[in-house]
């Protein structure tokens, strides 16, 4: 029997601190070589088993194989230089020092492939995997070849679509591509971003998802947030397109922001993944909160098109608080199934 209303993380999920880090984006790792070879497969196994123990549906591998969910892919591919680095805004709202694209950029063996392999072996539950999409591809990197962002864009579209049509025969059910970056670049959203995104997904019979939140709950992010006003409109702006996309599920955030839920009326018929828990900040939701949301996202999401999730990725949080948060969105989603059945 198909799940109703079934649940899932937007993306990243805490390491353990053998491995990196807590708390931090980037984190170097702890261990080396064949240590560490050993040592991400364990988390990996560690994270699904804290995963299947709060109840959630769809699994990931909690992004516990990458350092960072953009730039642990564009390192394996051919033609950028992470030596000679630059210093770029990232979506208008921070700077960082990238990588730079020096020549053709190209892929010249699977990158997840054997992660997804690993995940498929550990669980009969439907799996996740999560890829950066083309658009949040090139606002990570200083491009100094192609010196055109939509040219670029079209070439990671190629990359990633090898890379997902590999992920889909190890087994992946679900393959989401993270577009914070739709979030900001409007007019190239509409102009060519999800024409982009659907080709990166072209030829795929597994479910397709674009995430489009606004960002870990870091610093640079919540001080974006705070500027947006009372009203975060900026879904609007793309949601008509993406409505008449080919992508199957949209993943957005809801919980505590200020995003109108009538916003998910220009979505219709789409399945949706409704940010439910907030990844920035530590406060652990009540299973009504969650409960809450999810009641507010029926009203323009069809119940069999629901998906419960996070608001984007939980990797800066402390690891007790993301289990339980994850436990909330479980136990709240629970309620509104129930409620649902006993009609």
């Amino acid at each position: 029997m198909k799940t109703l209303l079934p649940t899932s993380t937007a993306g990243s999920l805490p390491k353990p601190s053998w491995l990196a880090e807590p708390e931090t984006l980037w984190s170097p790792w702890k261990l080396s070589n064949r240590e560490l070879a050993e040592g991400k497969q364990d988390a990996l196994r560690l994270t699904l088993q804290e995963q299947q123990l709060a109840g959630v549906d769809i699994v990931s591998d909690g992004e516990q194989t990458r350092q960072h969910f953009v730039t642990t892919f564009i390192e394996h591919l051919n033609g950028v230089d992470f030596e000679h680095r630059k210093t770029v805004n990232i979506r208008n709202r921070y700077e960082a020092s990238v990588p730079t694209v020096v020549g053709p950029v190209s892929r010249s063996k699977s990158v997840f492939v054997e992660d997804a392999k690993f995940l498929r072996q550990q669980t009969s539950k439907p799996i996740k995997w999560a890829l950066p999409g083309p658009m949040t591809m090139i606002d990570t990197l200083y491009d100094d070849h192609y010196k055109s962002r939509e040219k670029l864009a079209w070439e990671f579209a190629s990359i990633l679509n090898e890379e997902a049509k590999e992920l889909e025969a190890a087994g992946v059910d679900i393959i989401q591509f993270d577009e914070p970056a739709f979030n900001v670049f409007f007019d190239d959203v509409n102009d060519w971003g999800i024409a982009a995104l659907e080709r990166a997904t072209e030829g795929l019979k597994c479910q397709t998802a674009v995430h489009i939140c606004y960002g870990y709950g870091i610093k640079a992010n919540t001080d974006w947030k705070k500027t947006l006003g009372v009203e975060w409109r900026q879904y609007e702006a793309v949601f008509p397109k993406l409505q008449q996309s080919s992508i199957d599920i949209i993943s957005l955030e809801c919980h505590n922001s200020h995003v109108p839920i009538e916003l998910l009326e220009l979505i219709r018929g789409k399945k949706v993944m409704v940010g439910a828990i907030d990844v920035a900040s530590h406060v652990i939701e009540t299973p009504e909160e969650v409960a809450d949301t999810l009641r507010k996202a029926l009203v323009h999401v069809d119940a069999e098109n629901l998906y419960p999730c996070t608001n984007c990725g939980m990797a800066p949080l402390p690891r007790h608080i993301a289990n339980a948060k994850l436990t909330a969105l479980n136990a709240g989603a629970a309620l509104v199934r129930n409620e649902l059945l006993s009609r």
